[in-house]
């Protein structure tokens, strides 16, 4: 599985590289802030919702720390998508926030 730091994230969004983020927190986590431009699907409903991904783009997998992304990331490698986990997940995060 590939990994980027939370710090490697923000230099990619700083740079304007396109990034898709998809963080899988549950809601009332997301409620509290999250990556701009980031989409949200929580782990939970991620099998049933993972066909509003598109498996020709590459997406950064973001949680709390970075277990949940984890998961998520390896779940989606088996159906054939491009993922990379955020390692440390928001605990690690110090870019802007929406």
């Amino acid at each position: 599985m590939k990994e980027l730091t939370a710090k490697e994230v923000e230099n990619l969004l700083k740079e304007k590289q396109p990034v898709n983020i998809v963080d899988v927190r549950e809601v009332d986590e997301v409620r509290a802030g999250k990556i701009p431009g980031a989409y949200h699907i929580p782990l939970g409903l991620l099998e049933f919702r993972m066909h509003e991904l598109d498996k020709s783009k590459e997406y950064i997998m973001v949680c709390r720390s970075g277990g949940r992304s984890g998961r998520a990331s390896q779940f989606l490698e088996g159906q054939g998508y491009k993922v990379i986990n955020m390692t440390g997940g928001m605990l690690s995060w110090e870019g802007d926030m929406e």
